[in-house]
């Protein structure tokens, strides 16, 4: 009994670890994408607007599914690389 009792509270520590895990990874990835709309400077130039923000990203989304998805991706690459080799983004 007091064995079961071990295997299923060492499991259950287990699964909040790898619950705390994905978490984590997530956090960073939005802080991360967050970092790159005020790197890009949007903060600023929409004066903070969440719905222009958002409007912009949706736009790009439909790009990104329509004909001219290569060479958009293309040319979208080519700008973000300048502009991290300009002044790189911390971390």
């Amino acid at each position: 009994m007091q064995a079961r009792n071990r295997l299923q509270a060492k499991q259950a520590r287990h699964d909040t670890r790898a619950w705390q895990v994905k978490r984590r990874e997530r956090t960073r990835q939005l802080i991360e994408l967050g970092g790159l709309v005020a790197k890009a400077d949007l903060v600023e130039l929409t004066g903070d607007d969440r719905a222009v923000i958002l409007g912009l990203l949706v736009e790009a989304a439909a790009t990104l599914r329509s004909e001219a998805r290569e060479r958009q991706l293309m040319h979208w690459r080519r700008r973000g690389r300048r502009a991290f080799a300009a002044a790189p983004i911390e971390v």
